[in-house]
């Protein structure tokens, strides 16, 4: 496994990574890992380690950040999910969008702004899509 040196944006200190029930409880996946910051729960930063390489899925996020990302991964998902698209297709449609490279196009690396213009972006699409049918 690589190891990996985190620093929180938000109070500069190191992110551990840990099992998910630190945070989650009871309610965690069996055998999910987050990592979070070392002065969790006063700072309350973490984001999801990829179950197979422990690498982080993203950026450490706060609430509010975190917020943001479900609200946008909510949206963005309806694109595959309602069958108007493959995942792969969505995906690479979001990454032309925003003009980013491949592995900078995921949500879990993206901040409120650029949240807030996935979902413009995706509702913006959608709204199209219901007009034309």
């Amino acid at each position: 496994m690589k190891r990996v040196n985190i620093k929180c944006p938000y109070c500069g200190a190191r992110a551990f990574l840990r099992p998910a029930s630190v945070v989650y409880g009871e309610r965690a996946a069996p055998g999910s890992k987050l990592y979070v910051c070392g002065n969790y729960p006063a700072c309350d930063s973490y984001v999801a380690a990829h179950r197979t390489s422990q690498l982080p899925m993203g950026t450490l996020a706060d609430k509010q950040l975190r917020r943001e990302r479900q609200a946008a991964h909510a949206v963005f998902n309806q694109l595959w999910k309602s069958g108007l698209m493959s995942k792969r297709q969505a995906y690479l449609w979001l990454q032309a969008k925003l003009d980013l490279p491949e592995c900078e196009a995921h949500i879990a690396k993206f901040s409120e702004g650029r949240c807030q213009l996935v979902i413009d972006l995706c509702e913006k699409f959608l709204g199209a899509q219901r007009r034309a049918a």
